[in-house]
């Protein structure tokens, strides 16, 4: 059984309105892009899929791209917007999809969803199941902020928005974390909500990469491909199947 959190069905139906900033097209844009250019047209396998933010762009661009989704109530979501979309509701540490792949992807950090070192390291493992020789594994993963505290400061902010607030906080002692959201509405009322996950670190990445028989080809900072540096708060990180 997963540790993920599992979006249900109201949560779903308001996913793509309370993450409309995740939309824009300055942050998404890139990373459609970033994605396509290494898929080659091939296809392509998004790991938490969610409401299609990523694959539908994807795919209208002509390839063909499949998904795997935990929550039912999300692939649900996906479908009313592309019917007939491939999408497996599973696990994305066990779940398979019939097929090999060029590239399989997953963003906006959903990897530490999986809140056990065990869980994330099978997710490396599917990951190369699903890939042709020379395949790609694509993860964009944030690096935990830990640096950034003060003493005695367990908190720190991921986003600060006109109608968003979010910050995470982090347990040291096990590497699991929190992220809190503030989010105000057209009525002026504001609303909570949080989600869990487990943080990992770049070299840790690497690490499950080697067991599951990938190797890192490229680390960039962001979707833009920024040099990663000891100051980026985020990456994006490319392995690749031996050919």
């Amino acid at each position: 059984m997963t540790s993920s959190d599992v979006w249900d069905a109201e949560a779903a139906a308001s996913y793509d309105e309370s993450s409309a900033f995740m939309f824009a097209p300055e942050v998404l844009d890139p990373a459609v892009d970033f994605l396509g250019a290494l898929a080659g047209g091939g296809p392509a396998l998004e790991l938490a899929v969610g409401t299609g933010r990523v694959a539908i762009p994807l795919a209208d661009r002509g390839m063909r791209v499949s998904g795997i989704e935990l929550s039912q109530p999300m692939a649900d979501q996906l479908l009313a917007k592309r019917p007939g979309f491939d999408v497996v509701v599973g696990d994305m540490a066990t779940a398979r999809v019939p097929g090999e792949f060029g590239l399989v992807y997953v963003v906006w950090n959903s990897i530490g969803n999986l809140r056990t070192q065990a869980e994330q390291v099978a997710c490396f493992a599917n990951a190369a199941r699903h890939l042709a020789p020379g395949g790609r594994f694509v993860v964009e993963l944030g690096v935990p902020g830990i640096r950034r505290f003060p003493p005695g400061q367990s908190a720190v902010p991921f986003h600060v928005g006109r109608r968003h607030v979010g910050f995470d906080t982090y347990d040291l002692t096990t590497q699991q974390g929190t992220s809190h959201h503030y989010r105000r509405h057209d009525d002026g009322t504001v609303t909570y909500g949080q989600s869990n996950f487990r943080y990992i670190w770049p070299a840790e990445c690497d690490l499950m990469a080697q067991l599951a028989g990938m190797s890192l080809e490229r680390r960039v900072a962001d979707w833009h491909g920024a040099p990663f540096t000891s100051d980026s708060d985020s990456h994006v990180s490319v392995w690749r199947r031996p050919a």
